[in-house]
């Protein structure tokens, strides 16, 4: 539904080391980096962007990637906090959302609620 993401961080090389960590298991890769920012998603079509923002940025969004499996799911909520994410629901059913609804979500460096899921 959309085109591109773009999140302010305030440090690029956690930020990057995060996404990489729970993007890999969604088939995502790191597509673009410099000094001032980087580029997630399949190989050569970068959808997610992250951008240096000097001083502390503003956590709050809510980011949802879809998965590919429950496995998926529990691969990027285990490498999420090996990678400097906090705990924000772990992998699992959530049947007040719909019966067939998994997923589990994270706390990016900066404060985001990124979650993957499979319906």
């Amino acid at each position: 539904m959309y085109d591109h993401i773009g999140l302010r961080v305030a440090d690029l090389d956690a930020s990057v080391r995060f996404y990489t960590a729970v993007l890999a298991p969604l088939g995502f890769v790191l597509c673009s980096r410099d000094d001032s920012g980087a580029g997630f998603g399949p190989k050569g079509e970068p959808a997610l962007w992250l951008h240096l923002h000097k001083g502390k940025a503003q956590g709050g969004a809510h980011i949802a990637f879809r998965a590919p499996s429950h496995d998926a799911i529990k691969t990027f909520h285990t490498e999420g906090l090996k990678a400097g994410g906090q705990d924000n629901g772990a992998a699992g059913h959530r049947k007040d959302y719909s019966p067939t609804y998994y997923a589990a979500f994270l706390l990016d460096p900066d404060g985001n609620n990124v979650e993957a899921v499979s319906t």
